[in-house]
């Protein structure tokens, strides 16, 4: 069936006009999706929706957004922000078709971020929660299974068990606050180069008067991890809360405090 896809020209022009057309007749879009921007449900079959193509130094990725969120536009990432934040899972749509030595990827895991309060030790620290929505393998590895946690334990984050204290700063790393608004989490750069987004907003996060507060008396935030299916969305603080306590007494939580970069 016949998708309602905008394709800018400069992605068809990257992903070249037969896998366009392939895409507008539906042979290799999905019909519901989760979009890019906002992570809430689409349908392409019924309402517009924008194709994100993004692009690192080997590897491409076509996302799919509401029309409303996100204009179909090519967004040029690197490397370790695709392997970091982004995984091929192969899947019921197809296989996506050539992008010569790149591939088209029509569904992916992304990391789903949240902002919350989190109070430990009678102190309200600022915080985000890293879910991502499929499972996450180490780049090059084959077979199934979830590698999130590891990687992340391997960058120096830290099993929780228990959200008695705040965890220790991971120097290197650090949250980038700007004009109110959350824009990246950063870490090293290669060889010890400038800072890299190991995640990017594709717009900058609204967070709350109370949580920009907490963050600058603390200069820091605190990240926590957790596979996914293990926090999921949850719409207040004290859920958030419940499911970062029931995850940690499970073994399912990594953490470490960031320190804060920006306003």
């Amino acid at each position: 069936m016949p998708r309602m896809l905008d394709v800018s020209d400069e992605v068809r022009a990257e992903i070249g006009d037969e896998e366009a057309d392939r895409l507008l007749a539906g042979e290799n879009a999905p019909g519901s999706y989760d979009c890019t921007s906002c992570r809430t449900p689409g349908d392409s079959e019924h309402e517009r929706t924008s194709t994100v193509l993004f692009i690192g130094d080997e590897t491409a990725v076509l996302a799919f957004a509401h029309a409303t969120c996100l204009p179909s536009q090519v967004v040029q990432v690197t490397e370790e922000q695709l392997r970091g934040a982004v995984r091929s899972i192969g899947g019921d749509g197809g296989d996506g078709g050539d992008l010569g030595p790149e591939k088209v990827v029509p569904e992916q895991a992304v990391l789903g971020v949240t902002s919350g309060l989190v109070l430990i030790a009678g102190e309200l620290h600022p915080a985000l929660v890293v879910e991502p929505t499929a499972p996450i393998v180490r780049p090059g590895a084959t077979g199934a299974g979830d590698d999130f946690l590891p990687l992340l334990i391997e960058q120096g984050f830290l099993p929780v068990t228990e959200l008695t204290e705040a965890p220790p700063v991971r120097h290197g790393w650090s949250v980038l606050v700007a004009m109110g608004q959350l824009h990246a989490v950063l870490q090293p750069g290669p060889d010890g180069g400038q800072p890299v987004a190991w995640w990017q907003a594709h717009h900058p996060l609204q967070v709350t008067e109370g949580w920009r507060t907490a963050a600058h008396k603390h200069q820091q935030v605190l990240m926590f991890a957790a596979p996914v299916g293990s926090i999921g969305r949850q719409p207040r603080e004290d859920l958030l809360r419940d499911a970062l306590d029931k995850a940690a007494a499970n073994g399912k939580l990594v953490a470490a405090a960031l320190p804060l970069a920006g306003t």
